[in-house]
């Protein structure tokens, strides 16, 4: 078991005054099953009335509104978590069962369907379809799945944006963990395994010294079912540990964005994020 701190601050700064902002946030860690939560909150400046709740993928949602001029709106999330091992499935479905739970049960048939950002090009489609004839299990597909995709996209920052889509990502061969978790998931889906996003962090140091903090960033990840949740990070090619922390879940990023808004004024605006990771036991 590990304790991590996690600092995230985003937010956006005016090039003339916003005379109003309508805003929401899910930077806020999950709390349940492998991740304890004991400490977190949300602060933003300027100051603003939050309201909480849970939406329906289970994701904690903090909306607030600034009725006032400002320059520049900042949100920090201060969270202090502690992560236990990833769990691995027991047992595995089979492929006439899976189909039969993911046709009946809600859950499982959106997670089953396309959207805009996962839809998989015909390439990646006959690529999870080769792969999965291989494998009589559906989680053993899944991981040759993630596998396959994962050395066919270099991982590379500056490249895509956080609107490329699945089919996007793959036409240049590169991107970022979203879009390597999206071509994932689309190709999961596309040979009748539910998948679906998730957001949230990870340590990227773990030599790091209990102390020390270190410049993270937001992640991203799958999960899949194939007769329990799996969670996999096809990015860097390792399952769930306990250097992952979760915050959200969805059909793909824009379920979980961590900050999301509209406001009124005349000029743009820039967006602006910094992510300190500590790990403290």
């Amino acid at each position: 078991m590990s304790r991590i701190r996690i600092v995230h601050r985003t937010g956006f700064s005016y090039a003339q005054a916003a005379n109003a902002s309508y805003n929401e946030a899910r930077m806020l860690p999950w709390h349940g099953d492998r991740q304890f939560v004991l400490s977190s909150e949300l602060a933003i400046e300027p100051t603003a009335h939050q309201h909480s709740y849970i939406d329906y993928w289970g994701t904690r949602v903090s909306t607030f509104e600034v009725l006032h001029p400002h320059t520049e709106l900042s949100v920090t999330a201060t969270s202090l978590v502690e992560v236990s091992p990833g769990s691995h499935p027991s047992s595995s479905m089979g492929w006439e069962e899976l189909a039969a739970l993911r046709d009946t049960a809600t859950l499982y048939v959106e997670q089953s369907r396309q959207t805009f950002r996962t839809q998989p090009p015909d390439e990646v489609e006959a690529l999870a379809a080769e792969v999965a004839s291989g494998y009589d299990d559906p989680h053993e597909t899944a991981m040759a799945i993630c596998g396959a995709i994962r050395e066919r996209i270099d991982y590379m920052p500056g490249v895509t944006a956080v609107t490329t889509t699945a089919e996007e990502a793959w036409g240049v061969g590169k991107g970022v963990c979203q879009d390597i978790a999206h071509v994932a998931i689309g190709a999961l889906r596309s040979v009748g395994i539910p998948a679906r996003y998730v957001s949230g962090y990870l340590h990227p140091r773990p030599s790091a010294a209990v102390g020390e903090t270190v410049t993270g960033e937001s992640h991203a990840w799958v999960e899949w079912f194939s007769g329990s949740w799996m969670g996999f990070d096809p990015t860097n090619r390792i399952e769930i540990g306990e250097r992952h922390v979760l915050v959200g879940r969805g059909r793909d990023y824009r379920d979980v964005s961590p900050l999301r808004g509209v406001y009124a004024g005349t000029k743009a605006s820039e967006h602006f994020v910094k992510v300190e990771i500590t790990r403290e036991a």
